[in-house]
């Protein structure tokens, strides 16, 4: 997924832009029959509880990035594929790791011989207050999420900022484990440490001797741990932005010999947390500007959890946005000059992602997807239809390779 510089701009042409706006309104359509079918709350099967059909999209969107950057299309990158069968085989591929994570390793297995919250059966059949199906696959499902976000977190930060580093020369194969289990192992202490306390204290009594009390409370105002996935999400923004449309830029000032290097991660690490902490405080500034100050056992936009959570909200549209413009619009525009490129992606992403957040909570959003209407209601996460519109869109980015949109040179 990480963008290099082409040795030769292509400026996209009418056609490609017009094939775009086709592109952009068949997936649309396209992620509204999905959502229809497995989310709406009026549809087929109805998964959007909502955590039950978060925990799914969250998974399939980290199943396409495991894929993709982490493996590098490792081991199907061996075989000889037209761009239509590879795309079904990896889009299966997919599919089939999704399922294995959510009702493999943590329903069957992690939950059933490590941490009875990962799995509801676990939860069921260990008794206590509360330990009755739709609670226990809700709280299950919180965890899920929990885990793969500080997952996806780290994996697109590691391809924007380290790359192939440590591993430039070694064999695909070799880098692929190799990634995978350093990632593995990082997202395993970001979720111990941001996330984990929070899910302890989702049970009565609270589980005080395997998560510490929410280190964040007392200046957050809550114990949620949506403190903490708002500001990962705003720091996933910046590293999504640094490098789908800002093409690698600054980070690969610190490049060697054109390749990542130790440096450049780090230097990618602290301006995207940087960057995400900034924005993370201006939304927050802004909405008590809309809402008025936030307190502790407020409810809906008076909650300072909805507050923390809707920071990362609005970063999603914004994640969401510029991957429509890298893969329905080439990353247009593409001019001779980085500075002319970036910042206007740049804002053109802002006004998608400005679009995404007025066409959600409107009347519109409320008819197609079933919604509950209006801001800050707590079974209302627009963060499930925003990761299954991502999903779709990083299929036809990274599985099909933009078929069937026009050839444009953008990486």
């Amino acid at each position: 997924m990480t963008v290099t510089a082409p040795a030769a701009m292509v400026q996209p042409s009418s056609r490609v832009l017009i094939a775009g706006l086709i592109d952009f309104g068949v997936l649309f359509a396209l992620v509204t029959g999905l959502w229809y079918v497995f989310l709406h709350p009026n549809g087929v099967l109805a998964l959007y509880t909502p955590m039950y059909g978060f925990s799914l999209v969250v998974a399939l969107v980290a199943a396409i990035v495991l894929i993709a950057n982490v493996t590098e299309f490792q081991p199907f990158d061996r075989l000889r594929m037209g761009v239509l069968v590879r795309g079904g085989v990896l889009t299966a591929a997919a599919l089939a790791v999704m399922a294995v994570l959510v009702y493999g390793f943590f329903w069957n297995f992690v939950g059933r011989f490590g941490i009875t919250y990962f799995s509801p059966h676990a939860i069921v059949a260990a008794g206590g207050v509360g330990a009755e199906i739709f609670n226990a696959r809700e709280n299950a499902s919180t965890a899920i999420v929990y885990v793969l976000t500080a997952f996806l977190w780290l994996a697109l930060f590691w391809s924007a900022g380290f790359g192939r580093w440590p591993w430039n020369t070694a064999e695909p194969g070799v880098r692929a484990w190799s990634r995978l289990a350093t990632l593995g192992l990082l997202a395993t202490i970001g979720y111990v440490v941001l996330f984990h306390p929070h899910v302890s204290y989702l049970f009565y009594p609270a589980q005080t001797m395997a998560g510490v009390e929410p280190w964040w409370s007392e200046w957050a105002l809550t114990s949620s741990a949506y403190y903490n996935l708002g500001l990962v999400l705003c720091m996933t923004l910046w590293t999504v932005v640094s490098d789908v449309l800002w093409e690698g830029w600054p980070w690969r000032l610190f490049d060697r010999a054109g390749q990542p290097t130790f440096a450049r991660g780090i230097a990618a690490l602290i301006g995207t947390a940087a960057l995400g902490w900034i924005t993370f405080e201006i939304m927050l500034i802004g909405m008590e500007a809309a809402w008025f100050e936030p307190f502790e056992g407020g409810q809906y936009t008076d909650a300072p959890y909805f507050r923390y959570l809707h920071a990362g909200e609005m970063a999603g549209f914004g994640i969401l946005a510029a991957f429509v413009l890298k893969t329905c619009f080439a990353n247009a525009p593409n001019g001779q000059k980085l500075v002319f490129r970036a910042a206007p992606r740049t804002a053109l992403a802002g006004v998608i992602g400005a679009g995404f957040y007025l066409f959600y909570y409107s009347e519109a959003s409320t008819l197609l997807l079933g919604k509950v209407p209006g801001v800050g209601q707590p079974e209302d996460t627009p963060l499930v239809w925003t990761l299954l519109f991502l999903a779709v869109l990083l299929m036809q980015l990274e599985f099909f390779r933009r078929w069937p949109l026009p050839a444009v040179e953008t990486e």
